[in-house]
């Protein structure tokens, strides 16, 4: 097991990644304010990993209420967190009761969102079960729900109390879940870190095999990558190249998750292509050549991920594009890349190129 740990200004915590932690049920119990937790998980890893973490957990004397959720990313509705408080209030949770995500980032964020407003917050621990949870979204206190004109629009940030990543269990993940993950994986080595990248590309394969030593070293590299950033700007509020780096690829990517109906695409899916659009505009606007736009498309495809934008149309682009989270006084930010391994945020880019970006990036 290896520990890496999340130093904030009010507090820090250590996320703990390894094979077998999940049976670690101590990484647990020592962060739980009374003997009493709820266990958010879904339809389909509930039947996989449910009872593991539970058992355990009774075991040891703590009372557990289950709740399952079903899968997917069109789930992740005001509909769906009323449902978990509906569960909490049913078994009489108190304010004492550590709610564990038991899942990937959809129920992270749930689970989390629910944690950060529940009688007015109560102790959150993430367990994430997918690569894209693993390096990213488990990780950062980011919670929400989506909203039908833009994603992750309503939420809070919440941090956990301790994340518990257990690498043995992306054994079972699905080949398309994986690949999502690994955009997010990708993303770190295109956003700070040239030496991961560059490792990246001549490791890649290894990931996709799930060769283990591999993917702890991806999942560790890139949550010390994460866990750097959000020490260092925890709620996003830098105007300038803050916690928004972690977004690159992202503006376009959320785009086309609502713009084609959520869980259409996987999160990861949409990022790749969103990334693609990220680089060609950073090619227009000088910062990088053709070559390094190539670069990116070849490692993105070698990870079985989609590099074509969806057609909706310029204007629906824009109009999705103007509901970011990263617009600022009424500009919009974007995240490119100066040079693969550096990325900067940039407002009041020419609509034109723009445009002629995702043009080009769904032909």
């Amino acid at each position: 097991m290896r520990t890496l740990t999340v130093a904030l200004s009010d507090q820090a915590y250590d996320i703990h990644i390894g094979s077998g932690v999940l049976d670690r049920t101590q990484l647990i119990v020592s962060h739980l304010p009374a003997e009493r937790v709820a266990v958010v998980s879904n339809s389909v890893v509930a039947p996989l990993y449910l009872q593991r973490l539970v058992a355990p957990l009774r075991a040891d004397g703590v009372r557990v209420t289950e709740i399952v959720l079903p899968d997917g990313e069109r789930h992740k509705t005001w509909e769906t967190l009323n449902s978990i408080f509906d569960a909490l209030l049913a078994d009489r949770c108190d304010r004492t009761t550590t709610v564990v995500a038991l899942g990937g980032g959809v129920i992270g964020d749930l689970a989390g969102f629910a944690a950060a407003t529940y009688q007015r917050g109560v102790p959150f621990i993430q367990v994430p079960t997918t690569l894209l949870a693993q390096v990213d979204s488990s990780v950062g206190g980011k919670t929400g729900i989506n909203h039908p004109r833009g994603k992750n629009m309503i939420g809070a940030f919440w941090q956990p109390k301790v994340v518990v990543a257990d690498t043995d269990v992306l054994t079972t993940l699905p080949d398309r879940e994986l690949s999502a993950g690994m955009a997010e994986v990708i993303k770190y080595g295109l956003i700070r870190d040239l030496p991961f990248l560059q490792w990246l590309e001549a490791n890649v394969e290894r990931l996709m095999e799930r060769d283990a030593d591999a993917l702890a070293y991806a999942i560790e590299r890139s949550c010390a990558n994460k866990a750097e950033v959000v020490a260092g700007d925890e709620r996003e509020t830098a105007k300038d190249n803050g916690r928004a780096l972690l977004n690159l690829g992202h503006t376009f990517g959320h785009a086309i998750e609502t713009g084609l109906g959520y869980g259409e695409l996987l999160h990861g899916e949409a990022v790749a292509a969103g990334t693609v659009m990220a680089a060609e505009l950073s090619r227009r606007l000088g910062w990088i050549d053709a070559a390094d736009v190539a670069r990116v498309r070849e490692l993105l495809i070698r990870a079985k991920l989609p590099v074509v934008g969806a057609r909706l149309g310029i204007d629906r682009y824009l109009d999705l594009m103007g509901h970011d989270k990263k617009v600022f006084a009424g500009r919009l930010r974007l995240v490119l890349l100066r040079q693969l391994g550096e990325a900067t945020t940039l407002a009041d880019v020419p609509v034109s190129e723009i445009c002629a970006a995702i043009d080009t990036c769904c032909s």
